[in-house]
């Protein structure tokens, strides 16, 4: 584990900061994790990630298909998880989650703690959290 990065949004239109740091720190690894309570703004933070990456695609949360892939630009590739629905981890293995992991292209991940099983040992993690004025505090953390 390495150091944190800390940031604190006031709302939606207030996250670039974060975007920019999660983009600089995410390029040591393919694997990002968004960890937070329902509501936290997972999904609000990563449409204005794969915004910032010149995603060409809708960006949705991929509550029923689990996995969204999503095409920037530049040609690459990222893919959208979303493990709420899954029931264990033998469902993401069914998926190929293996496949996608280790395919070099960005992952980010909504409720990872469903899978933490089949987790690479080197990612992103990035905890969000809801304060009491309904702005958030986002930790970066890099593991591996």
């Amino acid at each position: 584990m390495s150091a944190e990065v800390v940031i604190l949004s006031k709302g939606p239109d207030d996250l670039d900061e974060a975007v920019k740091a999660i983009i600089e720190v995410g390029k040591a690894t393919n694997i990002w994790l968004f960890m937070g309570q329902m509501g936290a703004g997972k999904t609000t933070l990563i449409k204005a990630i794969c915004g910032t990456l010149q995603v060409l695609d809708e960006v949705n949360s991929p509550t029923f298909s689990i996995v969204n892939e999503y095409l920037t630009v530049t040609d690459d590739t990222l893919y959208h998880f979303d493990f709420y629905r899954l029931e264990n981890e033998e469902e993401a293995y069914n998926i190929g989650i293996e496949e996608y992991f280790y395919s070099g292209n960005t992952c980010m991940l909504e409720w990872p703690e469903r899978v933490e099983g089949l987790l690479p040992d080197n990612f992103l993690r990035i905890d969000i959290t809801e304060n009491t004025d309904q702005s958030r505090t986002i930790k970066l953390t890099m593991y591996g």
